[in-house]
């Protein structure tokens, strides 16, 4: 039987839903030396509007949601879990699933329980443990109903990165002379998260008993590389005995990597750190989400800034959609499991940007699919303006704004594009792919 192919948009439950006060994200938030300059407050209300986002959702075209479950809403202390709060989730996997939308669930995606940032957070082998308790516990609730696609990750490359951004950062700034940070494809200031001095360790004691706590999107040693793998490798295993029928996969955060002559030993030492060494753990993955919002080239001195007279985004990056294809082939020539652009979009204040950018990314789908390379979806992200970490929410990703004083939304012509473009691929036999 043949499914349809995805066409959605995504958003992080942390970035939209509000008040998610027993995460780490929001302690930092509220810390005088947190590195969050914006509190996120009530975000998007989303988890008391979802039926309305979703609604929208539908009515534009769209047929699928990725959406993240909190971890720290429904087990906001240790061992002790919420039944209300894995209720709600429930709620809205079912509404999706009434109005015919695809949920793609994602079971982390950055934001911890503070208690598992005191017990050492991502760099304790106890998250291993921690993380596989969750998931039984998620999967149990999730027995009755027919879950699709679960990713238990969202970019577990991330604090990876992160180590691997400060280096680039700082070769950046020396390059350019000025103090600009690189382009991570995610709102954080890398620059900032290498500070360290004494009032913050003291505050960092204070808050989570610990000199430096060992977040998602911290700077990742190469043990705390291996239990984010670890905990990935035992979610799959439990996802697969519990929920027989779901496919699960993560998630990785991939830049195009280019290079100019003599960068292109550096490249491939990049590629190596942002996805080779990840093709162990998720070799036997049922997929893989490729998330990708720009390229990075590189020279003989390292990274290199925005090629001259190239479009910028509101988050620095290049206007480059065309990285998505890029990517896709590239990820397809080492991992032969089904791909799903699980994020793809752009930060603008310009919609009609925001057209352009998503018509040439699909365009590159289109291309993978012609020459038989499984992409099974396309997810934007995202549905509608969030908070966007460390940027707040000065970044516009949104198919739909959002009025920060009354929550209404405001539909973009880039969601009615995306939608009419679902809907055409639906009369398209090129549009529906296998997921099996």
């Amino acid at each position: 039987m043949k499914e349809q192919f995805l066409i959605g948009a995504a958003t992080a439950a942390h970035q939209v839903e509000g008040n998610n006060t027993n995460s780490d994200i929001w302690a930092l938030e509220h810390m005088k030396y947190g590195g969050y300059p914006e509190k996120s407050g009530a975000a998007a209300d989303h988890y008391h509007r979802y039926q309305e986002d979703i609604t929208l959702l539908k009515e534009a075209g769209l047929n699928a949601y990725r959406f993240s479950l909190e971890w720290a809403r429904i087990e906001p202390v240790e061992n002790d879990f919420d039944e209300k709060e894995m209720q709600h989730y429930i709620d809205v996997i079912q509404y999706c699933l009434d109005n015919d939308i695809e949920p793609v669930i994602t079971l982390f995606h950055f934001s911890s329980p503070k208690w598992l940032i005191e017990k050492g957070g991502w760099e304790s082998e106890y998250v291993v443990e921690a993380f596989a308790r969750y998931t039984k516990y998620v999967c149990k609730h999730l027995s009755h109903i027919p879950i699709r696609i679960i990713c238990t990750i969202n970019e577990a490359n991330m604090g990876n990165l992160i180590s691997i951004f400060i280096r680039q950062a700082r070769e950046q700034r020396r390059l350019r002379g000025e103090d600009e940070a690189a382009a991570v494809q995610i709102g954080l200031d890398v620059e900032a998260m290498a500070d360290e001095n004494t009032e913050k360790i003291k505050e960092n004691r204070k808050v989570f008993g610990v000199d430096e706590p060992a977040v998602f999107v911290s700077p990742r040693t190469d043990t705390g590389n291996q239990i984010v793998m670890d905990a990935h490798r035992r979610a799959v295993e439990i996802i697969h005995k519990m929920l027989p029928d779901t496919k699960a996969g993560l998630s990785l955060s991939l830049r195009d990597v280019q290079w100019i002559p003599e960068g292109e030993e550096r490249a491939k030492q990049d590629w190596y750190e942002e996805f080779e060494q990840f093709l162990p753990v998720i070799a036997t993955d049922d997929f893989l989400g490729v998330q990708n919002y720009t390229r990075t080239r590189f020279g003989a001195e390292g990274e290199l800034p925005p090629e001259e007279g190239m479009e910028l985004t509101q988050m620095g990056y290049e206007f480059y959609p065309q990285g998505l294809e890029h990517v896709l082939r590239r990820v397809h020539e080492a991992y032969k499991g089904d791909l799903v652009v699980t994020e793809n979009g752009i930060a603008t204040d310009d919609d009609t940007r925001r057209v352009a950018f998503i018509e040439k990314a699909l365009a590159g789908v289109r291309n993978c699919i012609n020459d038989q390379i499984p992409v099974k979806g396309y997810l934007y992200w995202s549905l509608m303006d969030n908070y966007e970490w460390q940027s707040g929410y000065a970044m516009q990703f949104g198919l739909m704004g959002v009025d920060r004083k009354t929550q209404e939304r405001m539909i973009r012509p880039s969601l009615t594009y995306l939608g009419e473009y679902a809907e055409g691929s639906r009369g398209d036999s090129k549009g529906t792919q296998d997921l099996g």
